[in-house]
């Protein structure tokens, strides 16, 4: 069943499915920019690891620059492409830190390497060489041994509640359609057609 015309998050879902269904690599991939306390952007690619009404939630260590970045200016952008659906798709809006209970949720249901990976990095750190980062990894196995790896205390997630969703779909002769998803102040969307 198509997802309602005036639901984006919904239609967002359905194109998501619809990417993986059709094989694109990484389907959940986005590119995720922030802009620390200055206005100075960044971007770089996460995983989409949750959508529901709410919003899109990622994770990252939360001494990561995009963490600090989300800290400093709590607004952030994503963008979707898969060039297998000719479709693009774009959110903004205000991000918040989701709760200790989802964060811990997730941690649990993640690889055991990804588990030790977390607690090994320092991402965004400075690091001397890949022996360096080897090592600490070798430590963190070692304290854990067979036993469960609980989430680290400097690792979370984020989600990304929409105020904007824009839809981009290729069409012949550059004349492509897009549609803009606004929050209207009664919680709902407002869907304006926009020229290519």
């Amino acid at each position: 069943m198509a997802a309602p015309l005036g639901d984006p998050i919904a239609r967002l879902a359905e194109l998501l499915a619809e990417a993986e269904r059709r094989g694109a690599p990484e389907p959940t991939a986005m590119a995720l920019a922030t802009a620390d306390g200055r206005g100075r952007p960044s971007v770089r690619m996460v995983l989409l690891k949750g959508l529901d009404e709410r919003g899109l939630v990622f994770y990252t260590n939360l001494t990561s620059r995009k963490a600090q970045e989300l800290r400093a200016n709590p607004r952030a952008a994503v963008a979707f492409w898969w060039p297998v659906l000719e479709t693009q798709v774009r959110v903004e809006g205000p991000v918040e830190p989701v709760s200790d209970a989802e964060a811990d949720a997730y941690f649990a249901r993640r690889p055991r390497g990804s588990q030790l990976g977390a607690w090994a990095s320092r991402q965004s750190q400075p690091l001397a060489d890949r022996a360096e980062l080897e090592a600490r990894l070798r430590e963190v196995a070692a304290r854990f041994g067979d036993g469960p790896v609980p989430r680290p205390p400097f690792w979370s997630g984020f989600r990304l509640r929409p105020d904007a969703v824009e839809f981009w779909f290729g069409r012949p002769d550059r004349l492509h359609e897009r549609e803009l998803y606004t929050r209207a102040p009664d919680g709902g969307w407002r869907r304006t057609l926009l020229y290519p």
